[in-house]
């Protein structure tokens, strides 16, 4: 099983270490990783806890646990999406929104820095009744929810390029345009995928253009070769 940079800290380790070599004593900053703000401590059960269980490593006390947490998140956030109110309704609860006529959901009104849960349950009691842990995490997420949906493009992108294979018999002396240092770089390290070229130190975006365009040839040939 391989965990990648998008997550774990797990990830981020081993492809530094795989990829760039150890020169000095490595240690594992959160600022190694591009996607730190998925990998958060708040929601790492979240993250791991189902790829724990498909591993066997995870027991049916905590697996049980982690299925009754997931299936409460889940409801609260739905219903924070689901509930709303318009400008002129949020003021008789006393908050400040812009008059634009737009209706916002109780999630998006998590997101605002002055409102929290003890806000939403003035005007929705049922957000009262959630467990202090559920409660936490709802107000969490929506915290952190415009900055993930920019990042979750940048994983897309991140693990496309990582599953554009590089055949294990690629000969990098062969290919034009690639300079003498990418070439023993590329010969150096064997990438396995695009990403992981990306991820060389010294292996420039032109290179990489190169590269990806080489695939995309030994693909088209490859089919017509079949066909």
């Amino acid at each position: 099983m391989i965990f990648d940079r998008a997550e774990g800290y797990l990830g981020v380790m081993v492809d530094d270490l795989v990829t760039r070599g150890v020169t000095e004593p490595y240690r594992m900053f959160t600022s190694r990783a591009e996607y730190r703000l998925t990998l958060r401590a708040d929601n790492a059960d979240q993250r791991l806890t189902d790829r724990g269980i498909a591993l066997g490593c995870i027991g049916p006390t905590r697996e049980r646990s982690h299925r009754a947490k997931m299936a409460v998140l889940s409801a609260a956030r739905t219903a924070a999406k689901d509930l709303t109110l318009t400008p002129t309704e949020a003021a008789r609860y006393g908050l400040a929104l812009r008059r634009d006529g737009q209706r916002r959901s109780a999630f998006e009104l998590l997101s605002y820095p002055d409102i929290g849960i003890a806000t939403l349950a003035r005007i929705w009691p049922q957000f009262g009744e959630l467990e202090p842990r559920i409660a936490e995490q709802l107000e969490i997420d929506a915290k952190y929810d415009v900055y993930l949906s920019r990042q979750a493009a940048d994983v897309d992108a991140y693990r496309r390029d990582d599953g554009a294979l590089l055949p294990d018999d690629i000969d990098y002396a062969t290919l034009p345009g690639l300079s003498n240092e990418v070439r023993h770089k590329l010969d150096t390290h064997r990438p396995r995928t695009i990403g992981h070229a990306g991820r060389i130190d010294g292996v420039t975006p032109a290179a990489l253009t190169l590269l990806a365009a080489y695939v995309r040839r030994l693909g088209r040939q490859r089919k017509h070769g079949a066909a």
